[in-house]
């Protein structure tokens, strides 16, 4: 995983790069800004298969932007990375049917391009724009469960989801609130693509013959500082 994060952040230092020497070349009274944030996330899986429950993690990340003073939007690249966190339902066995609560977590990388509309000049903007995002595997985050069985099936254990899909098209809408170097920043984060695709795959699944459909949900709250 360090690998393909280091791969990104290159990508990211890349096409900012170009961006701003592009942006300074046509002479325009542009701002622009490396910025740094962090927040918090509230994750959860939209699935059918499961019953889930939101959990709350945090997000760090890298941002480049360029705002344009005489244009009634600005844009922006962003990596960001973030552990999250959300439970599933399950039960230590069918002799015992007491429900409790399996905490996954999930480590993410994001690379997003974002526009940013203006309502208020430069100080609030309603952002929006896709993202790409790379998965871990979910990680138990009490080993003594991992045999644990899920709820709404027979023999499928809280170990047997933890391989996910590894690659996600995300859709992000928020608001940015601030100055040119402060701003507080809210975002929701959609998956379109199919989360838990990987499971159908899997030899356990042999048996269960289940369709596993499950799409991402997440809310980011950060603080950003733009040098």
């Amino acid at each position: 995983m360090i690998k393909n994060i280091q791969h990104i952040i290159l990508v990211v230092f890349t096409i900012g790069f170009v961006t701003l020497s592009y942006s300074q070349k046509r002479n325009y009274d542009i701002k622009n800004g490396i910025g740094i944030s962090g927040g918090l996330t509230q994750y959860d899986i939209i699935t059918d298969n499961f019953n889930t429950k939101k959990g709350n993690g945090w997000a760090a990340g890298l941002t480049a932007s360029v705002m344009l003073p005489h244009k009634w939007y600005g844009v922006s690249y962003s990596m960001q990375l973030a552990e999250n966190n959300f439970s599933v339902e399950g039960r230590q066995s069918n002799v015992f049917n007491t429900t409790e609560d399996i905490e996954y977590k999930l480590l993410t990388a994001q690379l997003s391009f974002l526009l940013h509309v203006k309502l208020i000049e430069s100080y609030v903007t309603f952002d929006l724009g896709p993202m790409l995002q790379y998965n871990a595997d979910l990680e138990l985050k009490d080993e003594n469960q991992e045999n644990y069985l899920i709820n709404n099936f027979e023999t499928v254990t809280a170990q047997d989801i933890t391989p996910i899909s590894r690659f996600n098209v995300n859709g992000a809408v928020g608001l940015s609130a601030g100055f040119s170097h402060f701003k507080l920043k809210a975002q929701y984060i959609y998956g379109f693509l199919n989360t838990l695709n990987k499971l159908n795959d899997e030899a356990f699944n042999e048996l269960n013959r289940t369709n596993f459909k499950g799409n991402q949900s997440m809310v980011v709250l950060t603080a950003q500082v733009t040098f």
